[in-house]
């Protein structure tokens, strides 16, 4: 097998061999439970604190505010189904067409009266061709029947950021909870949620060099919260179960690895990104960047191939060790289309042939200029055996 070229970060990253090591004791000496009265469990419970005040301060809030999770999924979740009990008079939800399924799934089905629900009235707002909001549409749908807005900091395949800042101020000034889907922004971005006009926000360390199964949900001290798991008194009565302590714990370290990394995220990462981008585009006829190109965290780049198909792409990079992705990894093995870069209005000769590269802390120039030199051909050879990749170079001559 050759070597891997993992350019597959925003589907899930390498665990740091820091978070490893600190998880480590929690797995084999430190096993007690952390709710428990005896010495040898509030020593794990104060483990499960300081990884608390790591996430806090990564995110610029209060250690308080914080609520320890499985993933990112059951934080969106929990986020939108306390919303709506919240606010039981309230039966309009806001989001984008452009989601993540955790998000855009949960609110269609209660649209449609599903989750034990009746039916809501749900709003979805578009985005133009580079995946940008269109604010003055929110601000059109925002009523006094809106119980929350959802609407993602950064999209998943494309890496564009959405206004927070500016959609937290339209629903601070109506006075409805705001939601957002950090999981692509965390780790990637400076965020100080102290001065944001932000309600709730979800995350997932797995996608910044923490272990998988584990995520948080920040809620602002003072907002109106339901909990989704009702059980015990963990996580201040706000999520029952037994915390994961080895899991939380490779959290907090995570959080304090990719703080002290937020710069070269900013710069080598960001230039890495670009230097791969600008290389296939200038290298591939008939390549398109999809979102806008610059307002996007500074790892992702989607670009569409036409007239091949995605999964051929990945399929032959596969074989040179190379891993990227077709879109987002919970949609994968669908046959349709990205709904995001539908959503874009994306042709449909070219979305079928989107990639999305996404890369870490840990991509080197040798990698980038690995795919630099092996997808060319194999793009070429795609397109000659592709009928309308046929039909394109023969129009071209």
């Amino acid at each position: 097998m050759p070597k891997v070229i993992y350019l597959d970060n925003n589907a899930t990253t390498a665990v740091a061999p820091e978070v490893r090591e600190a998880m480590m004791p929690f797995l084999t000496d430190l096993y007690g439970n952390p709710s428990s009265i005896h010495t040898f469990g509030g020593q794990v419970a104060a483990h499960v604190e300081d990884a608390r005040e790591a996430l806090a301060d990564l995110l610029g809030a209060h250690p308080s505010e914080i609520i320890f999770a499985s993933c990112g999924t059951e934080s969106d979740n929990t986020a939108i189904l306390s919303a709506l009990a919240s606010y039981p008079e309230r039966r309009h939800l806001i989001t984008t067409r452009v989601e993540h399924p955790a998000v855009l799934n949960l609110c269609q089905s209660l649209a449609q009266g599903g989750a034990g629900k009746t039916g809501y009235r749900l709003t979805l707002l578009p985005v133009d061709a580079q995946g940008m909001l269109d604010l003055g549409a929110l601000e059109s749908a925002l009523d006094d029947d809106t119980a929350l807005v959802s609407v993602m900091w950064a999209n998943n395949e494309t890496g564009v950021l959405f206004p927070v800042e500016e959609i937290g101020e339209l629903c601070r000034r109506r006075g409805v909870l705001f939601h957002t889907d950090a999981v692509q922004v965390v780790g990637k971005i400076p965020i100080n949620l102290a001065e944001m006009p932000i309600d709730m926000l979800s995350l997932s360390g797995h996608k910044w060099h923490a272990p998988k199964g584990v995520g948080a949900l920040w809620v602002r001290r003072g907002t109106r919260f339901s909990p989704l798991l009702r059980g015990g008194h963990q996580e201040h009565n706000r999520r029952g179960g037994t915390e994961s302590v080895p899991l939380v714990v490779g959290l907090g370290k995570a959080a304090s690895f990719v703080k002290r990394h937020l710069a070269e995220e900013q710069t080598r990462v960001r230039a890495l990104r670009d230097r791969l981008e600008k290389g296939l585009l200038a290298t591939c006829p008939d390549a398109r960047l999809n979102g806008h190109p610059a307002r996007r965290v500074p790892n992702t780049s989607n670009i569409s191939f036409e007239y091949v198909e995605g999964e051929s792409i990945l399929l032959m990079l596969d074989q040179h060790g190379i891993c990227a992705s077709s879109g987002s990894a919970c949609t994968t093995g669908s046959l349709e289309p990205s709904h995001v870069l539908r959503a874009m209005g994306v042709p449909y000769t070219a979305a079928h042939g989107s990639i999305r590269f996404s890369l870490s802390v840990y991509t080197t120039e040798e990698e980038v200029d690995t795919v630099l030199e092996v997808l060319p051909p194999i793009i070429r050879r795609l397109r000659e055996i592709s009928p309308f990749g046929r039909q394109a170079a023969a129009a071209r001559t």
